[in-house]
């Protein structure tokens, strides 16, 4: 019975980058017409949004969403959530109607096809390089100027230790969301983890659930105060975490999360 669950899930993981290229050789010329101007963004994510949503019903997912508040039509916002599956990505467009932009890790990159549009849709960060942490705020203006909004996973990676809730955040999502004066919008993934994490022998397809939390304020603070920004930062996350400790619960009713 064992084997049979190991040939499942490398079948099933190796069906995953497949189901990734087909979209992208399907819509190749579309594609590569939607990056050819900055202007034309939003048109390629909308194709975004048809590929997230191929690989996450041909893996066998489906979302539920939670709404204590919803995304306000053209208007620019901050998007952040815990990071625990590749498929936050496609989650996080297959929910998000408003059109962003992520701001992510230049590893990415490496995988062929999905990383030569990532590089070029992308705010790309080296986290070893001061230089390049600067270069996204500037990137991030120009996107805003254009009315788009940014997504950020806050934890900066995925902890290798899969029994950590949800890891610390860094400062920079909140700095930014102040900077450029545009609320925090938080949202929860309670299943990703357990439906599709980086352990490539795991998972299940099933439900992911989504909890859409309500926008944060960032008026009246300063992004030269730095208790501005770790106040919104130790906000945001409590919103998260105490939102994962509640679905916890909820799976394994009588265990103590904390």
């Amino acid at each position: 019975m064992k084997i049979l669950k190991y040939v499942f899930w490398l079948l099933w993981r190796s069906w995953f980058y497949i189901l990734m290229a087909i979209p992208i050789i399907a819509f190749l010329p579309f594609l590569i017409i939607s990056i050819s101007r900055e202007k034309w963004y939003p048109f390629f994510f909308v194709l975004a949004r048809i590929w997230a949503r191929f690989i996450l019903f041909g893996m066998g997912f489906w979302y539920k969403i939670e709404r204590e508040d919803e995304p306000e039509p053209g208007k620019s916002y901050m998007f952040v959530a815990n990071h625990t599956s590749m498929a936050d990505i496609m989650l996080m467009l297959a929910v998000i109607r408003n059109p962003f932009v992520f701001v992510g890790k230049k590893e990415l990159v490496k995988i062929p096809l999905f990383g030569f549009f990532y590089k070029r849709t992308c705010i790309l960060v080296d986290r070893s390089s001061p230089k390049s942490r600067k270069e996204v705020f500037d990137r991030a203006q120009k996107r805003l100027n254009q009315g788009l909004s940014i997504c950020i996973f806050p934890e900066g990676g995925v902890p290798d230790d899969e029994s950590v809730l949800l890891d610390a955040f860094k400062d920079g999502a909140f700095r930014l969301a102040i900077e450029h004066d545009i609320p925090v919008f938080p949202l929860t993934f309670p299943d990703n983890k357990k439906r599709f994490s980086f352990n490539f022998f795991s998972g299940s397809p099933g439900r992911m659930r989504v909890k859409m939390h309500h926008e944060i304020p960032t008026v009246d603070r300063s992004d030269e105060n730095k208790q501005d920004i770790k106040d919104l930062r130790d906000e945001t996350r409590s919103i998260i975490y105490h939102e994962l400790l509640r679905y916890n619960k909820k799976e394994h009713p009588g265990l103590d999360a904390l």
